[in-house]
């Protein structure tokens, strides 16, 4: 087992506890001292309560008496793989926010979109021209125009930024001047008043001035087209366009980044990191977050506070949503107990295959968030 355990082992320990020479607590006391987070679980044939205390109190995940049915033994063994999958993300992403760039430090997610963003970030940020960020509300707009500064040549200067509803020509030429060769990130470009357009068309037409990004939720070329918005200015803002994907595109990213804001929150509210289980991941998964990123951070900060997420209302639902709570947790207690595979959960709950498939697509369930990593 020592050549095994590690901080980076992907797995969790399993051991009994009276076994020759090092018994299960030497296990355990080995474990922890390679790796306080790594989940230990103890059999026992004695049902000792004693020792089931003493293993609880040392650090042991859970203690578990022999004979153990093994759809309890395999639940536990989910749970701690659950807990360990967590962990060793919370660290990949906390290592990736010390040692990468801003990029890597500051736009998270492990899917083919979210480092297709990454790396259009890092091309933009290497050329000097005018930058065009469009995304949904509560994409991040803001947070990507500040990676492209940090990664650019000007990332020693200034990063100033300015809402563009009501913005008036001679307060944007201020601003403007202000800005002393740094970046400008004017967000919702599409709001800027018709006279200011054609001031920032002509500043950027005089050049030497600050590097300009643009942000906006508008299709400023439909926009442009219907003659909302100067079309000049959308051809000389439209070099560089940086598009950041919706939550709903990119739905494997969704449970790294509520990880990553609810370790966030508990660390600025000094809380212990709550577990997040495969039902709530499965739940976080079942919804549309029209508010993208910065509604999952709210989310996950309501989560860490113990709170009940303000996205679903539990007080005052009628019968039949009642009912769907009820049908919801029995589909996903048993995809837990029968680790995602959905033939033996269906026989399980005596439903027809299209039946069981209809219902778990009702509520937003899918039998690989329940299976067990590799």
């Amino acid at each position: 087992a020592k050549d095994h355990v590690s901080r980076d082992f992907a797995g969790v320990v399993v051991t009994d506890l009276r076994m020759p020479g090092k018994d299960g607590f030497a296990v355990l006391e080995c474990a922890q001292e390679r790796d306080g987070e790594l989940p230990v679980i103890v059999l026992t044939g004695e049902g000792n309560v004693p020792s089931a205390v003493r293993g609880i109190a040392e650090g042991a995940f859970d203690f578990l008496e022999k004979p153990c049915a093994p759809e309890d033994l395999l639940a536990v063994i989910r749970k701690a793989l659950e807990k360990r999958a967590g962990v060793l993300q919370s660290r990949a992403l906390k290592l990736q926010a010390e040692t990468g760039d801003a990029a890597a430090r500051l736009l998270f997610g492990a899917s083919g979109l979210a480092e297709e963003l990454r790396e259009r970030v890092r091309a933009v940020a290497a050329t000097p021209a005018e930058v065009l960020i469009t995304g949904p509300p509560g994409s991040g707009i803001a947070k990507v125009a500040e990676v492209i500064h940090l990664l650019s040549g000007l990332a020693g200067k200034s990063f100033s930024k300015l809402g563009a509803a009501g913005v008036e020509p001679e307060a944007l030429r201020e601003f403007w001047a202000a800005a002393d060769g740094g970046t400008v990130f004017i967000d919702a470009i599409g709001q800027l008043p018709a006279g200011s357009q054609f001031t920032l068309l002509d500043l950027l037409e005089q050049g030497g001035g600050p590097r300009l990004v643009a942000g906006t939720y508008q299709d400023l070329g439909a926009l442009a087209g219907r003659g909302d918005f100067n079309a000049e200015l959308f051809y000389k803002l439209d070099v560089m366009r940086v598009r950041i994907p919706s939550l709903a595109e990119r739905k494997e990213d969704i449970p790294v980044l509520f990880r990553h804001y609810v370790a966030i929150a508990c660390e600025q509210a000094d809380l212990p990191v709550p577990d997040i289980t495969p039902d709530v991941v499965s739940g976080l998964l079942a919804r549309d977050w029209p508010g993208n990123a910065r509604a999952l951070m709210n989310a996950a900060m309501r989560f860490a506070l113990g709170q009940p997420d303000a996205g679903e209302n539990p007080a005052g639902l009628g019968l039949t949503e009642q009912m769907a709570q009820v049908e919801r947790s029995l589909l996903a207690a048993a995809l837990e107990r029968h680790a995602g595979n959905a033939t033996k959960t269906a026989r399980a709950l005596k439903l027809p295959r299209k039946t069981f498939y209809d219902k778990l697509a009702r509520h937003g369930l899918r039998p690989e968030n329940y299976r067990a990593p590799g």
